[in-house]
């Protein structure tokens, strides 16, 4: 079969380095993908959002299955355009894609189906945001409504500083239209959590758990980025949080999506805070997360267009889902000044010593093939991800293998996954 991937980042290298391991795929095209990628795929130079030229692309080479990896086409309805015309995808239609797509809908839903989130507001106007925060109890979040590429949080620890915050957001439009309406939230503390689904509108199946690192410097310290590394499994998503999880959070959002008539079929990334009062719900995402699906997916032993087919023909509690038991470490390798102002241009030396086989992936998030060689193309450029027999292996071999790329400017994190030596 033919398939056509949605986007160009890391985590959809990720997703082409695992349906490239599917024995029923012929051909993948990717659009617009990246020089990584294009090792596994034929890339094509159309945009993620340019929906009309996806549809006719599809329907002109015949592809079988269209999997749409980004947040951006998912939101804006894409699935729909392209089962309109007749032609398969992965993903949620738009009006199930909103669960990510507006902060405010996810915490409403959350309220009217009692699934466990921090206590909020939702707000149109900022002034009323503001008279709000009189009498807030500090620190607070406030996150825009919209879509920010995982950067449109932010923890603000006294009243100047939240007030700063909603005039950022919803005046200044730091985030563009995302900041048109804004949440504010009461600040949760505890261990982070990231859990992947597959969802078919009816059934979900959990993959391994990970953890993300949002902050640009060590410490977690600068500002929020997509993600500067990831581990996988968490030491602190035990079985008991397991069980609460899948009570209380993962199928009461399936039914309530399904209740709410917005059948969901595709993946729902479950962000949660392991609170003193047990699992909440920080976020939804409606893709698989960037970097999670880096080190998520290469610990998956099922076939990706097996299990796909089966969410989208409502049979995935036919599959069983599973996972190495191993664990893997992915260490983030950007430019200096992300997420911020960087250059880009630079090229890129030691992409060859990686081996799969080995349990050692570089997947490409902001890279482009020009004269020179493979040459950066972005702020986060490559997710460097290594197995290990455990999470203290994984960390020590990803950071080995951080060394073996070099470019100008080159940066990243070095303390992904320190707290779990802690554990």
């Amino acid at each position: 079969m033919k398939v056509l991937i949605v986007g160009s980042g890391g985590r959809e290298h990720a997703i082409a380095a695992s349906v490239a391991k599917s024995t029923k795929v012929d051909k993948i095209y990717c659009a617009p993908g990246n020089a990584g990628i294009g090792e596994l795929a034929e890339c094509v130079p159309i945009g993620a959002m340019e929906f009309d030229k996806i549809v006719m692309f599809a329907k002109e080479k015949k592809i079988d299955l269209t999997i749409v990896g980004m947040d951006d086409p998912l939101v804006g309805g894409l699935v729909d355009e392209l089962e309109a015309a007749g032609l398969q995808a992965f993903g949620p239609r738009k009006n199930a894609a909103i669960l990510e797509g507006s902060k405010a809908f996810s915490k409403d839903l959350m309220k009217k189906y009692n699934i466990p989130t921090a206590a909020y507001e939702n707000f149109d106007h900022a002034e009323a945001a503001e008279a709000y925060l009189e009498t807030a109890k500090f620190p607070v979040v406030l996150k825009a409504d919209g879509l920010a590429l995982g950067k449109g949080v932010l923890i603000c620890k006294d009243l100047p500083e939240a007030k700063e915050g909603v005039k950022s957001i919803m005046l200044d439009k730091k985030f563009g239209s995302a900041g048109n309406q804004m949440v504010i939230e009461e600040f949760m503390t505890g261990r982070e959590v990231s859990v992947l689904s597959f969802v078919d509108g009816k059934t979900i199946k959990t993959m391994t758990s990970a953890q993300d690192h949002k902050r640009a410097l060590d410490g977690d310290q600068g500002p929020n980025t997509g993600g500067m590394g990831t581990f996988s499994p968490s030491p602190f998503y035990t079985q008991e949080v397991d069980a609460f999880c899948r009570k209380h959070i993962y199928q009461p959002t399936v039914d309530a999506m399904a209740a709410e008539g917005r059948e969901f079929k595709g993946i729902i990334f479950f962000g949660l805070m392991l609170t003193e009062d047990g699992p909440k719900v920080l976020e939804y995402n409606a893709r698989f997360g960037d970097p999670e699906a880096q080190v998520v997916l290469p610990r998956m032993k099922n076939d990706m267009i097996e299990v796909m087919q089966a969410c989208i023909d409502g049979k995935l509690d036919e599959i069983d889902l599973q996972f190495e038991d191993n664990a893997a470490v992915c260490v983030v390798l950007a430019s200096e000044g992300y997420p911020v102002s960087y250059e880009k241009g630079y090229v890129i030396h030691g992409l060859d010593r990686f081996d799969e086989k080995e349990g050692y992936y570089c997947f490409h998030a902001g890279t482009k093939r020009a004269e020179e060689g493979i040459v950066t193309n972005g702020g986060r450029v490559l997710g460097i991800t290594a197995k290990g027999r455990d999470l203290k292996e994984a960390r020590a071999n990803a950071y080995e293998a951080a060394e073996w790329v070099t470019f100008e400017n080159k940066y990243m994190r070095h303390d992904i996954g320190k707290a779990i030596e802690e554990v």
